[in-house]
């Protein structure tokens, strides 16, 4: 055998093990979500609030829990990630995301138009319409259209802000359901919007409320949202929502949480 034969077949040797080092580099980064463009390499970054009961709060003992927790957290096993939550209050939870500090929204994000033309949603993982909550003596408000001239309690960046100001009412900006809730039976406000789901968690574990549901709108549906750059972790957490979904998952979290699926 020549020297040429023997360097062409080192040098074939050197070219195989670099593309195998490549590969296997490659798989790695796969198997970690490097290449799902994460924050940070195998964890998945996710904001939430933290005081949004049921969805997303604290327990006795000060641990995270809730539906949404519980979801993202199902999401992200699926993924082979870790999950790192940052709670921040609602109406900074986008800036979050905007600057790439969080790879993730899970907290009750409900799609419209106007989101859906700046960021990515996943599949839906929830389904409930929004109501408007008043005191139980108070007959004036039957419809959405009720809320014209009247005072309610509102996050400024929620979609229930939207449906309360397109309905014509006098919002009051407020920090969440807890501080929405309390104005309201202070008497500081006429009125709140919120989910469905919220307010029957509430009136199960803190009733009898002295509140009820004076109107609803159609089902509206809530997803995990990102930014528009990641398409490739958007359709991973769509394949994983689809195996949970498969395998019961996302109905036994709903049925813990609200006696029923409200996953579809």
């Amino acid at each position: 055998m020549s020297r040429r034969t023997v360097a062409l077949g080192a040098l074939a040797l050197s070219a195989l093990l670099a593309l195998t080092a490549c590969s296997s580099s490659s798989n790695g980064a796969a198997a970690g979500g490097d290449d799902l463009g994460l924050a940070k390499g195998g964890t998945l970054t996710v904001a939430t609030e933290g005081t949004y009961r049921p969805f997303t709060y604290h327990d006795e003992s000060g641990k995270l829990v809730g539906y949404d927790v519980e979801i993202i957290e199902a999401v992200a096993k699926k993924l082979d990630l870790k999950v790192e939550f940052q709670e921040t209050q609602w109406d900074g939870i986008f800036a979050g995301l905007d600057a790439g500090r969080v790879d993730v929204i899970a907290n009750q994000v409900s799609i419209n138009p106007e989101r859906e033309a700046k960021y990515l949603f996943t599949e839906p993982y929830t389904v409930s319409p929004s109501v408007v909550v008043v005191k139980d003596d108070d007959d004036s408000v039957k419809t959405f259209a009720d809320l014209k001239g009247k005072k309610t309690a509102q996050s400024l960046t929620s979609n229930f802000f939207k449906l309360a100001e397109e309905a014509g009412a006098d919002v009051t900006p407020i920090e969440g359901w807890a501080q929405a809730v309390e104005l309201l039976r202070q008497g500081r406000v006429d009125a709140t919007v919120n989910d469905k789901l919220t307010f029957l968690d509430y009136e199960k574990t803190d009733g009898p409320t002295g509140l009820k549901i004076a109107a609803e709108t159609d089902p509206a549906k809530s997803a995990i949202v990102t930014t528009k750059n990641k398409k490739a972790l958007v359709e991973k957490m769509d394949d994983a929502l689809d195996a949970l979904r498969e395998d019961g998952t996302l109905a036994t979290i709903s049925e813990k949480y609200f006696g029923a699926d409200v996953t579809q």
